[in-house]
């Protein structure tokens, strides 16, 4: 009896083995052609197969919370730190230890307790007419918000993302009490008052409504990469200055696209092997390429209308305290009258 109960429980054991899905849920906010291509090509050298949920990072984090303990999803994908601080808070994300990632990742691109790892970066810097900018590549930050810049500048509206978290890193490294005045001083150099994205801000540096706009660096690059004669055009007369490059500056602000294992995955291992993929120099091609972003590797190589911006230095600020500013950063940003 003792034997057939050992051997129906063996033969138990092995059937749930071999029927243990090899899958991943990927819950993802990034929308590009090239990720799906990576995902076949990840299951295609894996056999792991990739179960996508595409969708808005707000939405996606309510979807997974009201999901509950039964949520499928392993993986959460979605950009800017400011975003993921909001998974961070809801504790749905699960603290992930790989040294392959560790390795990959510089320590200010991914979470200090491992809730959330870089997978490309994304530069906020400032574009600027160079027949209207003198030594462009002095430029900082701080100098739009000076007397000099009265007028000259235009960016987008205070309740974007990119914004605020170009903001709360200002926090982190000057203070909040600059940070205010430097706030105040943009809003009394604003060319016009914030409207449109970051492209309406590069056309508008363009059409000499304003001299300079901050923009993230891939909406320049898709200009230059697209089929908009146009636009290629316009972008191709500007120039992309990376800010705060002098020695001893702190660095250009960089943000991230990101992913995170869920607190619930139901296929932990799967997801730490999926991110593992994802940070791998032929990975990053695919990533990368879908919206000229610059990879979290750097053993990826760049594609030429990124590299032709140059080398730059990024602000050292450990990414996660975007988020914890964020709160602040929107107040001060507020009490400037920045719209």
């Amino acid at each position: 009896m003792k034997t057939a109960l050992f051997s129906l429980f063996t033969y138990l054991l092995i059937i749930s083995a071999c029927s243990s899905p090899k899958e991943v849920n990927v819950y993802s906010a990034r929308h590009y052609d090239t990720d799906q291509m990576l995902y076949d090509e990840f299951t295609k050298e894996t056999g792991i197969t990739v179960n996508l949920i595409e969708g808005g990072s707000d939405e996606l984090i309510e979807r997974i919370k009201s999901e509950g303990i039964n949520s499928p999803a392993d993986v959460l994908i979605t950009v800017d730190a400011g975003r993921v601080w909001r998974a961070e808070e809801a504790g749905i994300l699960a603290s992930a230890s790989s040294e392959l990632l560790e390795s990959r990742i510089p320590s200010s691109f991914r979470h200090p307790d491992g809730l959330w790892y870089g997978l490309t970066k994304r530069v906020r810097g400032i574009v600027v007419h160079p027949d209207k900018v003198e030594n462009p590549e002095t430029l900082t930050y701080e100098d739009l918000a000076s007397p000099d810049w009265k007028g000259r500048v235009c960016i987008r509206s205070s309740n974007n993302i990119y914004n605020q978290s170009l903001v709360a890193s200002m926090i982190a490294t000057i203070g909040a009490e600059a940070t205010e005045e430097w706030a105040k001083g943009m809003v009394s150099n604003f060319a016009r008052d914030p409207q449109g994205g970051d492209r309406d801000q590069i056309r508008a540096v363009a059409s000499g409504v304003c001299d300079a706009a901050v923009v993230n660096h891939y909406y320049l690059a898709m200009m230059l990469a697209g089929d908009n004669e146009s636009d290629k055009t316009i972008a191709e007369g500007l120039t992309f200055v990376f800010p705060n490059q002098m020695e001893e500056d702190r660095g250009a602000h960089v943000n991230i696209s990101i992913a995170g294992i869920l607190a619930n995955a139901p296929h932990k291992n799967n997801a730490i092997r999926f991110l593992e993929y994802l940070t791998t120099p032929s990975a990053q091609q695919y990533l990368v390429g879908g919206n000229n972003e610059y990879p979290i590797n750097d053993e990826a190589k760049l594609n030429d209308i990124i590299a032709g911006f140059g080398e730059f230095r990024s602000d050292a600020v450990n990414l996660s305290v975007l988020g914890k500013n964020n709160p602040e950063a929107i107040l001060i940003m507020d009490r400037a009258g920045w719209k």
